[in-house]
């Protein structure tokens, strides 16, 4: 195997284009393409395949005499075709139980160590608020932890796979991401508003009330970083504005087109953030999540780099 991790990626990102089931593809076909993908990026995951089935015939994660990688499907009896799903067999849903990929019972026989032990695995919420800087830290702790307790009450309990992460360090900045929260093959970054109740209205770039603009935290930056970063995910922004009266239905924000020809910019026009209060953000997410491929899967790899700190 010569194909260079950048190939690997660049092949990845096409035939996960493809076979996303985001844009119409096969859930199948996609999970393993992902498993073939989260095989060649791992160097110790590659060897172990190398020296396990690289001079089987016809073997999934080949090299092309271009040098670049071939992402077909994995050798029937091995353990990433064990976790593809075959045809007529029942879709999972997002209230499934868990399944961890890789299964934890692999190293069970001293077959390698796991990224992150199992008891860590299984917690749902990992991470707390930081507290940043010195002014305003406690208005930000609370709206915060306003969304800790609506993710953990309302969708936690929805979609046991789901795992969220709380204060992470940006990627793309000095600055911090709010929340994370994992499902399966999907990862929505979330930040937080604390406005009083009344009617705003958000345009796919622009938040206001009664005429003047209100900032939203920029999170497009981000969510396309965490896409580089995460090629195999499908990632998305949401700011949740909680009021200050802690009515879940308040403020109310009505969804505007933009003009016809306004320009996408590099803000949260992006569109690939919402803004939504907070029974928007349970019904948003619990829609994004829970559709997805495979929802009920843990993604364990995912899930030890987001606790790291991606750092």
């Amino acid at each position: 195997m010569t194909a260079t991790e950048k190939e690997i990626k660049v092949a990845y990102r096409k035939a996960a284009r493809l076979a996303h089931p985001d844009h119409g593809g096969d859930p199948a076909a996609f999970r393993r393409v992902t498993l073939a993908y989260e095989t060649l990026i791992d160097a110790k995951r590659r060897a172990d395949y190398d020296r396990s089935y690289g001079s089987a015939s016809g073997a999934p994660y080949s090299t092309p005499a271009d040098g670049g990688a071939h992402f077909d499907a994995p050798p029937a009896g091995s353990r990433a075709s064990a976790n593809v799903r075959r045809p007529n067999t029942p879709r999972n849903t997002a209230a499934d139980a868990p399944v961890y990929v890789p299964p934890f019972e692999q190293f069970d026989g001293g077959a390698g160590v796991p990224l992150i032990p199992a008891d860590v695995a299984r917690q749902q919420v990992h991470g707390m608020p930081r507290k940043r800087g010195i002014f305003g830290a406690e208005a930000r702790i609370q709206r915060e932890m306003r969304t800790v307790q609506l993710i953990s009450r309302q969708i936690l309990t929805a979609i046991p796979a789901a795992r969220l992460v709380n204060g992470l360090q940006s990627p793309a900045d000095n600055s911090h991401i709010d929340h994370a929260l994992l499902a399966g093959y999907r990862l929505a970054i979330v930040g937080s508003m604390l406005l009083p109740p009344g009617a705003y209205a958000w345009n796919g770039s622009t938040l206001t009330h009664g005429g003047r603009s209100v900032a939203p935290p920029q999170l497009a930056h981000v969510v396309r970083r965490m896409q580089d970063i995460f090629p195999e995910l499908n990632v998305t922004g949401w700011v949740v504005v909680h009021s200050t009266d802690g009515n879940l239905h308040q403020p109310v924000i009505d969804r505007h087109r933009r003009p016809a020809g306004a320009g996408r910019g590099d803000g949260e026009g992006s569109g690939l953030v919402e803004v939504v209060n907070a029974v928007g953000l349970v019904r948003g997410l619990k829609l994004f999540l829970g559709t997805g491929p495979a929802p009920n899967t843990v993604n364990v790899p995912v899930l030890a780099r987001l606790l790291r700190g991606m750092h």
